[in-house]
């Protein structure tokens, strides 16, 4: 390994991730809009559910799901593109990892913006885009199986992460592999913390009883909690026990 085209991918992979696409977005639609602190009061609690990450999700919430996911496939792209660069001009060796880790610290701590980004799983996808689009599959499949299994839109969203750790180390046996999985597992959840200590003060309330409730209060699509409470393994199983009752 080269350590100047090191440097240089680390470089890029920093810059290009600190492109908020974020504020590009809102400052075009909604340039009244401040995506600095999201504050959300939870039903049923005395708690101010607060979120100062700025990303796809907080786009959602407050200009709209299609400017949203504009911003999700820019962040997706601002990793993607250079990381493939480098993958294309440097097969052999894995530079591309460092672009798309460094890309998502841009992400997360952005220089043009404070070092105030987002939580980073746009950036995470543009990486495996490149890196493992098949294993990104396989690993949100999955996820997905067994967030339908346990009835948790959490688990459905967010297991796929965890799972490419196994994924990348099994299907390539190279080191730099698992440890990029790792590192961006450990930036990802560190970066959750605040909101995932919320979230579990909420529970203990009894605040967001339904999966429907969980999934609007983080950004995920209501519909896909909906989803779950009606069909989610846990809440057929229950309705066919209710009807053996009978």
């Amino acid at each position: 390994m080269e350590l100047w085209i090191a440097f240089l991918a680390c470089l890029i992979g920093y810059l290009c991730g600190s492109i908020s696409s974020a504020r590009l977005v809102t400052r075009r639609v909604a340039p009244d809009t401040d995506l600095r602190l999201i504050q959300q009061p939870i039903p049923s609690t005395d708690i101010i559910f607060e979120s100062d990450s700025v990303s796809a999700s907080m786009v959602r919430i407050q200009v709209g799901t299609r400017y949203g996911c504009l911003t999700a496939v820019l962040d997706i792209l601002k990793v993607f593109i250079p990381t493939l660069a480098f993958r294309l001009w440097q097969p052999a060796t894995p530079y591309f990892l460092l672009i798309a880790i460094f890309g998502l610290i841009g992400h997360d701590w952005p220089l043009y913006h404070h070092f105030k980004g987002g939580r980073g799983e746009s950036a995470i996808i543009g990486g495996m885009l490149v890196i493992d689009p098949i294993g990104l599959i396989l690993t949100n499949l999955a996820g997905g199986v067994i967030g339908w299994l346990v009835g948790d839109v959490l688990v459905l969203r967010w297991s796929f992460l965890i799972l490419l750790i196994p994924w990348l180390w099994f299907s390539t046996h190279e080191p730099a592999y698992l440890i990029y999985a790792i590192a961006f597992n450990l930036i990802y959840w560190g970066k959750m913390t605040p909101e995932l200590k919320q979230f579990f003060r909420i529970l203990k309330q009894g605040g967001l009883s339904t999966q429907e409730e969980v999934a609007g209060d983080m950004a995920m699509g209501q519909r896909l909690g909906h989803f779950l409470d009606r069909y989610g393994a846990p809440s057929l199983i229950r309705r066919l026990f209710r009807v053996n009752k009978k």
